[in-house]
């Protein structure tokens, strides 16, 4: 959101504004890499703990930056405790749900991203014009700690919760048993294409997300002249409808199941729904008034969270629950490196051009030719055979 305005008064110029993002995606991607393992070791409770807190102090750290250095070690620092979200989140999502809720209960949790996103335009404009830039990023880092108060006084696994029944527990595990009950590393996971599906559909499509968090902002000033207050509502607008499009693409998938279909068709036949739904965004630069271009931003943004419900979810389909917070960790690692090199691309396009028309070209088909590869490393969603290599 400061985007504009910290470059105006720090003097950055896009190219390094693109590598304040590409060094927080580098940690990001070490992170989600390595704490995805350690979270599958030391289980949801303490392992999602640890990276609040962490990325909680980084957040409040960018207060004491003045350059392009000191943002960049804060970025880093964020990157690192970030990464322990989404391999925790969909973790516990396995743990509490049977396959047929996964999809909704994961559109449910990843439209909490975009409540951050919806209040970070509406409240960090205020704190600013009181207290300062500075203000902003000790004040919502702070808000980190509030949650971590009530995920160590209410959060248990299944098996340790103290007031889940036994007819709840026996639901929760539906499904037919994990055929693997041990740990699960890398060394296991790589040769099959199962994880090669999760791990290439996120490098592919991960990166239009950052395309949407990190330069929307900047694309509302630079096609519609919009200051800081100007982009609040926009902004808040293109994750309030992005929040219907993470809710609404697993209730689909969910719908699909009790109407028949196999948990391939319905994760698929969603995905494609979703990928169709993206490729009207590639006319947003060209979009003469601003509700246009927020209004194709907003439809892709709600097709990418969907599409992001249901490609998580398929982690969970075709592992077991102790190898999930691996799984997810590769394909998070690889959409990270995606974004790092998309945000190169991006910050020298818009450097020479001035224009987002190429990155929003790309955001726009990206997504069925990355549907593609999927079907084709998983046509049925098949669970590998982990045995031990």
């Amino acid at each position: 959101m400061l985007k504009p305005d910290l470059q105006r008064s720090l003097g950055w110029n896009e190219i390094q504004y693109s590598n304040l993002v590409f060094v927080f995606q580098l940690a990001y991607a070490i992170s989600l890499l390595l704490v995805g393992r350690l979270i599958d070791r030391i289980g949801t409770r303490r392992g999602f703990s640890l990276s609040v807190a962490w990325w909680s102090l980084a957040a409040m750290g960018h207060a004491l930056a003045n350059g392009v250095f000191g943002f960049g070690v804060a970025r880093f620092a964020l990157g690192l405790g970030e990464g322990g979200n989404f391999p925790a989140s969909i973790k516990t999502v396995a743990e509490w749900f049977p396959k047929k809720e996964r999809a909704l209960a994961t559109g449910v949790f990843n439209s909490g991203t975009n409540v951050g996103a919806i209040l970070t335009p509406l409240l960090v404009p205020w704190i600013v014009q009181r207290w300062g830039w500075r203000a902003a990023f000790v004040l919502i880092g702070l808000s980190g700690f509030l949650w971590l108060l009530l995920w160590r006084a209410f959060y248990a696994p299944p098996e340790e919760h103290p007031r889940l029944s036994a007819a709840e527990r026996d639901y929760i595990r539906s499904d037919p048993a994990d055929p693997v009950e041990a740990g699960v590393g890398w060394r296991r996971l790589l040769p099959h294409p199962q994880t090669w599906a999760f791990v290439i559909g996120k490098f592919l499509t991960d990166p239009v997300w950052w395309l949407y968090l990190f330069w929307a902002p900047d694309f509302l000033e630079k096609r519609y002249g919009l200051g800081l207050a100007g982009r609040a509502l926009p902004m808040a607008v293109i994750y309030v409808v992005s929040s219907f499009g993470s809710i609404g693409g697993g209730w689909l998938s969910g719908l699909l199941l009790r109407r028949g279909f196999s948990v391939n068709a319905a994760r698929k036949s969603t995905m494609l729904l979703t990928a169709l739904a993206v490729l009207p965004v590639a006319l947003a630069p060209r979009a003469t008034t601003m509700w246009g271009g927020v209004a194709l931003v907003s439809l892709a943004a709600a097709a990418h969270q969907g599409w992001s419900a249901n490609i998580f979810t398929t982690a969970s389909d075709m592992f077991p629950r102790r190898a999930v917070g691996s799984v997810i960790g590769l394909g998070g690692m690889a959409g990270a490196v995606g974004g790092m090199l998309f945000t190169k691309v991006t910050g020298y396009v818009l450097q020479d051009t001035g224009s987002y028309a190429v990155p929003f070209a790309v955001a726009a088909g990206i997504y069925l030719f990355a549907l593609a590869i999927f079907h084709l490393l998983a046509p049925r969603l098949e669970a590998p055979r982990l045995e031990e290599r």
